[in-house]
């Protein structure tokens, strides 16, 4: 089976998980204001981890940031525990701060869509 590469390459995130916390947003010293929120997603299950008894399903938090103001207004709506589907890119941000330079790898949000609600807690 041939695998076809794009001339251009192609950087496409989808995520479906648990918002951990609400998002939170920040003013940049350049002005600019980002929000931030990370999805928890469940990481499929491998041969090594059906084999472990006695620990958890392994999860990953991946870090998503909004910089357009319909999507930071979505995010805002959003509560710990809902079920969202994130579209976006994956992006490496550098700045400089207190130490030194720094950078991180997160999703750069195009589209945020709420799945389900977070279940009340009885």
């Amino acid at each position: 089976m041939a695998v076809q590469v794009p001339e251009q390459g192609c950087n496409e995130v989808v995520l479906v998980g648990r918002v951990s916390a609400p998002a939170e947003e920040k003013v940049l010293p350049s002005g600019d204001v980002l929000v931030s929120w990370r999805v928890v997603v469940d990481r499929p299950p491998s041969r090594r981890a059906a084999a472990e008894s006695g620990k958890g399903a392994p999860v990953d938090t991946i870090d998503c940031v909004a910089w357009t103001r319909g999507v930071q207004r979505t995010a805002a709506g959003l509560a710990a525990g809902d079920v969202v589907r994130v579209d976006g890119a994956l992006r490496r941000r550098f700045w400089r701060g207190p130490v030194g330079a720094a950078s991180r790898c997160e999703v750069e949000v195009s589209g945020v869509r709420r799945l389900a609600r977070a279940q009340a807690s009885r």
